[in-house]
């Protein structure tokens, strides 16, 4: 079998603001290292990481305290040495000393760059916001900002893409000299005001994609069905997968998950299914061009 037939599946193993007192994510160190180990028993090559401020005891909030985001990472790294990890960057506003600060620190494998900026919305049954409407901001000057500090440490960006248009935005960034290497894209699927999770769109999407570019899905939102279809239409065209309790916290037959391992099982079994095999993390380093 070649090495395009073999799939990179990550698990992105917390959210941003779920909160632990009401689902279980992992946040502190310990819980972080089990959710990678998890993970990668079940055949997840990499994890993506959110960090969770550990100086309140809670870990409910968001954190780039360099403390604390080193905590979590040594934690991994001690407890499954050979983990990829995609560290996420994610801010709103200018102000990037804290994801910047926290790769020239710690220089992660892989790391997480938004491609374009997104109304970032979401409706209740009622018609009230589900919460403020906020733009996400990701305009060129930030993206660039990003590059040149994971050009610098010898990370590899992820874009993340919410739209139509940002994905094409990718090819624009490698034409203007913004990166070198061979893109990395994830097209971010479910968020209401973006990309709808619908299993017609990925052919359209990979059509747009660069040249020599990997890909994957982000299946998120609700409807478990939707997800999963996602995910397999995703494997079938000859892209790489994530799952995770940032992303989902259901189960192909509609059961909830209780940990990270039991999705990263539940998507390996439809790689196998699709006929494909999952990679091995050496497999994946390579296919990523994650050298070092």
């Amino acid at each position: 079998m070649s090495m395009e037939d073999k799939v990179v599946v990550t698990c992105a193993l917390t959210g941003v603001l779920t909160d632990p007192a009401k689902f279980n994510v992992p946040v502190t160190p310990q819980e972080m290292a089990d959710a990678t180990a998890q993970a990668y028993n079940a055949c997840a090559s990499a994890v993506h990481c959110h960090f969770r401020d550990q100086r309140d005891g809670m870990g409910a909030l968001p954190t780039w305290d360099i403390k604390s985001v080193g905590d979590i990472l040594s934690a991994i790294k001690e407890r499954v040495p050979d983990i990829i990890i995609c560290m996420s960057t994610g801010v709103v506003g200018d102000d990037l000393s804290g994801p910047l600060g926290c790769i020239e620190a710690f220089k992660p494998e892989l790391a997480a760059c938004n491609a374009g900026s997104l109304n970032y919305l979401k409706i209740r049954k009622d018609g009230a916001w589900a919460w403020p409407p906020m733009l996400f901001d990701n305009p060129v000057e930030k993206v660039q900002k990003f590059l040149e500090v994971m050009a610098a440490n010898k990370t590899i960006p992820e874009f993340e893409c919410f739209d139509t248009g940002i994905v094409r935005s990718v090819s624009l960034y490698k034409a203007n000299g913004m990166f070198e290497g061979d893109p990395h894209l994830s097209f971010v699927m479910g968020v209401e005001s973006g990309m709808p999770a619908n299993p017609d769109l990925i052919p359209i999407l990979k059509d747009e994609l660069p040249q020599n570019a990997h890909w994957q899905v982000i299946a998120t939102g609700p409807g478990r069905e939707k997800i999963w279809n996602l995910h397999r239409r995703c494997v079938d065209l000859g892209g790489n997968v994530r799952t995770g309790l940032e992303d989902t916290f259901y189960l192909p037959d509609g059961g909830r998950a209780t940990d990270n391992g039991q999705l990263v099982e539940a998507l390996v079994k439809i790689v196998h299914e699709v006929g494909r095999k999952v990679a091995s993390t050496s497999e994946a380093r390579e296919i990523l061009g994650v050298l070092r």
